[in-house]
């Protein structure tokens, strides 16, 4: 079963994400799906994974000078 998780950051630009692609790629494996929504004002990212835990993302964006905080 899919679990959906949904997390605030501090990405703001199309640039910064195409950064980040291989790294969430890379986590989510095949069976996931991520995307950011730089639109809202929280800057969102859903990353839909079966085994990913929430800390997992965050501990990764972050690691990457990023602010990530599930929601």
């Amino acid at each position: 079963m899919k679990t959906v998780l949904v997390f605030k950051t501090s990405v703001t630009k199309n640039a910064e994400v195409m950064k980040l692609r291989p790294l969430l790629n890379k986590l989510v494996g095949h069976s996931g799906h991520w995307n950011f929504d730089l639109e809202d004002c929280d800057n969102i990212l859903r990353v839909e994974t079966q085994k990913l835990r929430a800390v997992t993302i965050s501990s990764a964006l972050q690691l990457h000078g990023f602010f990530c905080k599930e929601l």
